[in-house]
């Protein structure tokens, strides 16, 4: 857990430096050479920095240790980390969609003329986006190592960023020739690309938070490995809680009746390894609970009275 607390570490505190010193330049450079696409690009970097700055302290606290009111720790507040980067992603793609509405209302009232377009701001795009590549390949691959789903967030909001300045630029050339119209429509389709993944990252998150299974497959996966112990004559139920990268389960399963408490025992301690073994740095807990089939509850009641 140290080590890769250490590679989240890096991560966000990689991307948070990256966000400040391009937030600076593209408002700097909007603001001088008059450009609004790359001034609106340099307050959304502004905004980045914002989130990554809640995103760190909020990963912080998620490291803390285990206490009386948080008995298996506070690993689910990396799942809040993430809906706090889906929520800005939603306001970004908001804030993009209006100004490309309203940049295509100003062209057409000033008749198509326009002298924002400066290769000097396409070269501050063209910066923008190839630091943006190597902040997403770093930030996907720290998540791969780390499963953590606040980095998941950033490395698709680093993608939001991509097709932004990608858009900026290709304005640019688009307003030397003459296409004024195909900028903010540009914008507008760009707009609705980071709206679907804010969506698809808050789903994600809040699946996480309700404790949903990761996959169809997870739940006969489990059935299949505690069913492979010969004296396991059924499993009932599955139920799943998720802290950071790691499961809970709690399972209840069916044995021979006639079996005696501490042969009970050692089939669940046994069921408990295979899991283990299995689904080796995954699970960080399974609890079993084991009783005999419902017909066999039944007859013992009957022989009883």
């Amino acid at each position: 857990m140290r080590e890769r607390k250490k590679i989240v570490d890096s991560a966000v505190d990689l991307g948070l430096g990256a966000n400040i010193f391009l937030a600076l330049i593209k408002t700097f450079a909007g603001i001088i050479w008059r450009s609004q696409a790359l001034l609106a690009d340099g307050i959304n970097s502004s905004a980045d920095v914002v989130y990554y700055a809640i995103v760190k302290i909020l990963l912080k606290l998620a490291g803390k240790p285990a206490d009386k009111e948080h008995p298996y720790g506070h690993l689910q507040l990396e799942s809040i980390a993430s809906l706090v980067v889906g929520a800005f992603v939603l306001t970004t793609a908001v804030s993009v969609f209006w100004y490309s509405i309203n940049s295509m209302k100003e062209i057409i009232n000033s008749n198509g003329h326009d002298s924002s377009g400066s290769y000097l701001v396409m070269s501050v795009a063209l910066f923008t986006v190839f630091s943006k590549i190597i902040l997403y390949l770093y930030t996907k691959r720290s998540y791969q190592l780390t499963r953590n789903p606040a980095l998941k967030a950033l490395a698709s909001d680093h993608i939001n960023d991509i097709f932004a300045s990608v858009s900026v630029s290709i304005g640019v050339v688009l307003t030397k020739i003459g296409y004024l119209w195909v900028d903010p429509l540009a914008g507008a389709f760009v707009a609705l690309f980071i709206l679907k993944t804010g969506i698809e990252i808050i789903k994600d998150s809040s699946a996480q938070l309700m404790d949903t299974f990761p996959d169809k497959d997870f739940r006969k996966e489990i059935s299949s490995v505690v069913t492979s112990h010969e004296q396991v004559l059924a499993v009932d139920d599955i139920g799943i809680h998720r802290f950071g990268p790691k499961f809970i389960l709690n399972i209840s399963l069916q044995i021979n009746g006639s079996l005696s408490v501490r042969e009970g025992d050692n089939i669940s301690d046994e069921v408990e390894a295979k899991l283990y073994s299995y689904y080796e740095n995954t699970l960080s807990k399974v609890n079993i609970h084991y009783h005999p089939p419902k017909q066999d509850a039944e007859l013992s009641k009957i022989g009883e009275s």
